[in-house]
């Protein structure tokens, strides 16, 4: 009798905190309840314990999401189902393959168990080996897997505003059964009676009709018929001789009969289109590419004229007809430049006649065309929006997002409506939807805990629907605004699971992983088997070889592995590729960072008070955090240390600076305010165009790439590599960071740091250096002071006695 021996891995988490012995043994428990036995041959039948444990991931209860916009209605009657035609995705919101739209690609639970942990005894080769191994065998058993999963589409209809007005029945096809279907042994019927190329045009279109009005499962595959093909060979070569009514007829019989998009005969539709457009009512080309779109077919050259021909009589555009193009230009992802501004104009003409669904298409056809639009204009729309927001329908509410965050508008009465309206909403909105709703708050650096809370309460039952960009969206958004829900450790390890599930998915679309990577990184969780996958040497080079920008993304990761898991033996980033985005990161931040005026202004003050330039640096300490430091250093006795001679040297003898205490500066030092202007005020109404721009440093994909520790290729320390996290301090000796913040390192309107700002300040005090800040609603008034103000607040920040204690 054969004996099998069968191990169990849990993926290794590592936290710069470490977790308390209850939370382990919580997460442990977690972990053996939902780990599946592997089998050596998939087509065996599952155990019972098994099965209750795909149920319980896989099939969630209380949560099932078709194809159907009342996903999303909040209130509202289920709409008619139609299969999808949104293949097409907007910029970034790519599908793994051509099937994820009908089905998700998943893994059983114990797929992410398979990964090895990082140890001392396992050569990396032997570790990427088994990585290796562990995707090629959760590919393999996608497919055996699949039909336990409940089918599953997160795409909402796209095309419900059309249900609004009667208005767009001449403007949109219906797909929907016929309103009069024949029986299904009528098609044999109408094929059998094809000849060769006999009939008239008019017997042609009746055929195509009636074969439109066949039961939906004799349709399905009518198209691969020889009477079907002979069918279309006959309206081909005729193609010239059909009115235009009756080529309409054909191509929406075209739809129904799910013609494939390159087939022959759409081929010849599309060029007679194109030759008699000109022709056409705007009503019908508008009609027409709706059906292209419903095909699936691409048709720039018809999109083309279809704009052009709407640019030369925009005056006549009735309300639908301006909303229907809309959808079509998103839906085509181009925006025509010249139709820009009139776009704008007709939203702001018809604002207020829209249906709530037709403003929500609207700002969908804009974000998915990547079409700008005035602040003036959003604004007028978020208006409206945050006025009748309980009446609108979730999925036309995440379109408004969409553009809102695409636009970076921060409309405050809309965001806190919001938050007011959207937790409730939660449970029965898709997986999609859950994930722009909180990157809308992230990206606009928005913190509402009761939507995070919300959301974090019902993403671990749905998980499993999480497409990879979904998992690290999620993980970013949440670590971008430094929140950790009540539920951190269910919901984290769902996360993580999801992604080890979908780490085939990163070879094609690596930003995603460090996207995911960094939120975790954020808020001090470093899952070693997947920072040592994302540091391979060929991951590298993907993320080199995309079309995005993710070198700082990458060094940001690489550096805070290297200060936050010490005891991390996986693969690092390579020194050549250190000093190189080093260099980048320098000029970078000289061009951008140190020249802005409350930093030049803080620097010149220090060298004033402490004595001269070597004792003050404006540089960056970790450079990988993306912002920079002002290091000052102290001795025991509190007198200041020498140490940066790249400039002039001053003397070397102190100079005393009297500074006089006025009430008002009192005041401000020890309550926090001042009298006059609120900073706020102040901030807004100083900032010049460089300070306007901000520190977008919160954001993925961002210009300027930074490594940690990075010197100037003109002045390294003696024995330190470029890159390479600074030396601790000399006993005796206090290193201060000075934090010159503004208002992009928090969250809005606030005082809570955003993600990336808590691990700069986090990897310094780890490094041993005092963090020290000068807040912009503290720092930015002062700046209108007088210079003796300015002197005093920075010499109470400096020598601080609790800060001169620590050196003793």
């Amino acid at each position: 009798m054969a004996t099998v021996l069968m191990c169990r891995r849990i993926p290794r988490l590592s936290r710069a905190a470490a977790l308390s012995t209850t939370a382990k043994r919580e997460a442990e428990r977690g972990s053996s309840k939902s780990e599946q036995e592997e089998k050596d041959n998939p087509g065996t039948v599952n155990t019972g314990s098994e099965s209750v444990a795909t149920i319980q991931l896989l099939n969630p209860l209380d949560y099932r999401v078709l194809y159907n916009p009342s996903a999303y209605a909040r209130g509202r009657a289920g709409s008619q189902q139609h299969p999808d035609r949104d293949s097409g995705q907007a910029l970034g919101d790519t599908l793994t393959s051509p099937g994820a739209a009908q089905a998700p690609q998943a893994f059983p639970a114990a797929s992410s168990r398979t990964l090895p942990p990082i140890r001392r005894a396992l050569s990396k080769s032997k570790s990427n080996t088994l990585l290796q191994q562990t995707i090629l065998a959760a590919l393999s058993k996608e497919e055996a897997e699949k039909e336990k999963w409940e089918v599953h589409d997160s795409k909402e209809d796209p095309r419900v505003f059309q249900k609004g007005r009667p208005e767009y029945r001449s403007l949109s096809c219906d797909s929907s059964e016929p309103a009069q279907p024949l029986p299904a042994e009528e098609g044999d019927s109408i094929l059998d009676s094809v000849a060769a190329c006999e009939g008239s045009p008019g017997s042609i279109t009746d055929r195509f009709q009636r074969l439109g009005r066949l039961p939906a499962e004799r349709r399905a595959g009518l198209a691969s018929e020889p009477g079907f093909d002979a069918l279309c060979h006959c309206a081909v070569q005729v193609i010239g001789l059909f009115s235009t009514p009756d080529l309409i007829h054909i191509l929406k019989s075209c739809v129904l009969l799910a013609v494939p998009p390159a087939h022959p005969l759409l081929d010849a539709c599309e060029g007679e289109f194109c030759r008699r457009a000109w022709d056409m009512e705007l009503e019908q080309l508008l009609l027409v590419a709706d059906c292209w779109r419903c095909l699936e077919r691409s048709v720039p050259s018809y999109l083309g004229i279809l704009f052009s021909f709407a640019n030369l009589r925009w005056k006549d555009l009735t309300l639908p007809q301006f909303v229907q193009l809309v959808y079509i230009i998103g839906e085509g992802r181009r925006a025509p430049a010249d139709l820009a501004q009139k776009v704008e104009s007709a939203i702001l003409k018809y604002l207020d006649s829209f249906t709530l669904e037709e403003l929500g298409a609207i700002c969908l056809g804009l974000f998915k065309s990547v079409s700008g639009i005035s602040d003036h204009v959003m604004r007028r729309i978020a208006d409206r929006v945050s006025l009748q927001m309980e009446d609108m329908s979730t999925y036309a509410l995440v379109n408004v997002l969409k553009m809102l965050r695409y636009t970076r508008m921060d409309h405050l009465p809309l965001l806190k409506e919001l938050g007011r309206v959207i937790p409730e909403r939660i449970p029965t909105v898709n997986i999609q939807g859950i994930m722009h709703i909180t990157l809308t708050y992230s990206s606009l650096h928005y913190f509402d805990e009761g939507v995070l809370a919300a959301v974090a309460a019902s993403l671990p039952p749905k998980v499993s629907y999480c497409r990879s960009k979904d998992a690290a969206k999620f993980l970013w958004s949440f670590g971008c605004l430094d929140y950790e829900p009540p539920n951190e450790e269910e919901f984290y390890s769902s996360l993580i699971k999801q992604i080890h599930r979908k780490l085939h998915e990163f070879k094609k679309f690596p930003e995603h992983l460090l996207t995911a990577l960094l939120g975790l990184a954020f808020v001090k969780r470093f899952p070693e088997e997947l920072i040592d996958y994302a540091l391979r040497e060929d991951f590298v080079q993907k993320t080199r070889d995309s079309k995005y920008e993710l070198s700082k993304d990458l060094f940001t990761l690489g550096k805070s592995v290297e200060i936050e898991c010490p005891t991390y033996r996986g693969n690092l980033l390579p020194p050549q590729l250190c000093q190189e985005f080093a260099q980048m990161a320098l000029s970078f931040a000289e061009q951008e960072i140190y020249v802005r005026p409350e930093i030049v202004e803080a620097t010149s003050l220090l060298e004033s008070m402490l004595g001269g330039p070597e004792y003050v640096k404006n540089h960056m300490i970790l450079p990988h955090t993306r912002s920079s430091d002002l290091e000052v250093r102290l001795a025991t006795d509190g007198h200041p240390v020498p140490f940066n001679f790249k400039g002039p040297v001053a003397a070397s003898k102190l100079r005393d600076i009297g500074v006089s205490l006025t009430d008002d500066l009192m005041a401000q030092l020890i309550k926090g305010r001042a009298r006059g202007p609120s900073p706020l005020e102040v901030e807004h109404e100083g900032r010049t165009p460089r300070q306007e721009r901000g520190d977008e440093a919160g954001m993925p994909c961002s210009d300027g790439a930074l490594t940690a520790g990075a010197k100037s290729p003109a002045e390294p320390e003696a024995g330190r590599c470029p890159g390479a996290p600074p030396s601790l301090p000399q006993p005796g000796e206090v290193r201060l960071a000075l934090q010159v913040s503004n208002r992009n390192h928090y969250c809005y309107s606030s005082k809570r740091l955003l993600g990336l700002h808590c691990l700069k300040r986090r990897q310094l005090r780890r490094l041993g250096y005092v963090v020290v800040e000068l807040p912009f609603w503290e720092w930015f008034p002062l700046l209108r002071r007088s210079r003796s103000e300015k002197l005093s607040y920075l010499h109470y920040k400096v020598f601080d006695p609790a800060l001169l204690s620590r050196a003793a």
